[in-house]
């Protein structure tokens, strides 16, 4: 049987792990032996001794751990110096962001290890119970609201009281994929005033049927990818956009941006000029902060303040509710290893397999990833 090998995450401020203690019986049922370095739960208040009674063996050396296992998995991706002391052959499983960290498969490479993405899984059917990023953006959908309600100067849902009545607030999200239409549903909880926008007008029911008004912006010929991400706009397209939403922007108190372009820089929706339009005391989150920024002036890991605006930045959101990510993420990376491995038996690839071929990236010291080397290719072009 394969030993999976689950670590404690390295960077900071990531409070999630790999394995909570309630996915321990699903991997011994299908077979694996299930191996936890000491402390892995510790951000999420899960001590050994839990994961002891749950199945689990635990091991205080990492080094150790990461010379005998077959499969390691983490959220994300293991530390470079990490690499040399894994078994060689080893299948590494977590978000590694490939598209923007080509040293680091060629890396995994010259390790000769199997590098696992969970951000390249397919969206299709059979792999919704697979779907990390769906999961995690999702949970960030509601961190992002919670954390703009946090820093507006005034209450949300509309209060009628002695004093007088109090207007709801009004919240802009653009972008409705899963991270948009989780923050529409959060703020349409809190009762609040939503519109929302996107490329894509085919989601335009989905936003009104959780009670928001979809914003129309005629750009012309859109459309999504098979994979149901948004096309890149052309130059000419993103400025209708900025110049259609710019109204919106000035009358709302809170604005979410949640724009991200699977392996490209994110677009940028908002600039100066609108942002000095809007209210003084307004909130601006950008969920793409770390990746380039939907906004002009938002700074990834940070709240800055700009023409009184405040720009919130922080990334990274489901670590801000660590244990339901840790859950769903946990069972997302169960899902994908009990379909692509057998667990019982010597791991081994198959291919043929599409879910296989979309998530591995490198293996037996070379990229073998199709959509990976046709990027590679062309940035060097």
């Amino acid at each position: 049987m394969p030993r999976l090998v689950f670590v404690k995450e390295t960077v900071a401020h990531e409070r999630r792990c790999a394995l909570v203690p309630e996915q321990i019986k699903a991997y011994l049922a299908a077979g694996a032996d299930v191996w936890c370095e000491t402390g892995l739960g510790q951000s999420l208040n899960i001590d050994d001794e839990t994961y002891i009674k749950a199945g689990a063996q635990i091991a205080s050396s990492r080094d150790q751990l990461l010379a005998k296992a077959d499969v390691v998995c983490s959220v994300q991706r293991l530390p470079q110096e990490d690499l040399s002391l894994t078994k060689t052959g080893a299948v590494l499983v977590s978000f590694l962001d490939p598209f923007n960290h080509p040293d680091y498969l060629q890396q995994l490479c010259q390790a000769n290890l199997t590098g696992m993405s969970m951000e390249m899984i397919p969206r299709i059917s059979r792999c919704q119970k697979m779907d990390a990023l769906s999961s995690q953006a999702s949970l960030a959908g509601y961190v992002m609201v919670l954390k703009a309600a946090s820093q507006l100067p005034r209450v949300l849902p509309m209060m009628m009281t002695p004093a007088g009545t109090l207007k709801p607030a009004k919240v802009f999200v653009i972008g409705a994929g899963v991270a948009g239409l989780q923050a529409i549903a959060t703020a349409k909880r809190l009762g609040v005033t939503v519109t929302a926008f996107d490329t894509r007008a085919v989601v335009a029911e989905q936003v009104q049927s959780l009670g928001a008004k979809f914003l129309s912006i005629d750009l012309g010929e859109t459309g999504q990818t098979e994979q149901g991400y948004a096309r890149q706009l052309t130059p000419q397209q993103m400025q209708k956009q900025q110049q259609g939403q710019a109204d919106c922007i000035a009358d709302s108190d809170i604005v979410i941006t949640t724009a991200q372009l699977f392996g490209r820089k994110p677009p940028r929706l908002i600039d100066d000029a609108t942002i000095a339009r809007m209210k003084p005391g307004s909130v601006i989150v950008d969920m793409a902060a770390e990746s380039g920024g939907n906004v002009e002036g938002s700074i990834a890991g940070e709240v800055v303040y700009k023409h009184g605006v405040s720009l919130i930045g922080s990334g990274n959101w489901a670590s801000d509710v660590a244990r339901d990510a840790s859950q769903m993420y946990a069972a997302n990376l169960f899902h994908l290893l009990s379909d692509c491995f057998d667990l019982q038996q010597p791991l081994s690839l198959n291919f043929e397999d599409e879910v296989v071929r979309a998530a591995v990236i490198t293996h037996q010291g070379a990229i073998v990833n199709e959509a990976i080397n046709s990027h590679l290719q062309k940035e060097v072009a």
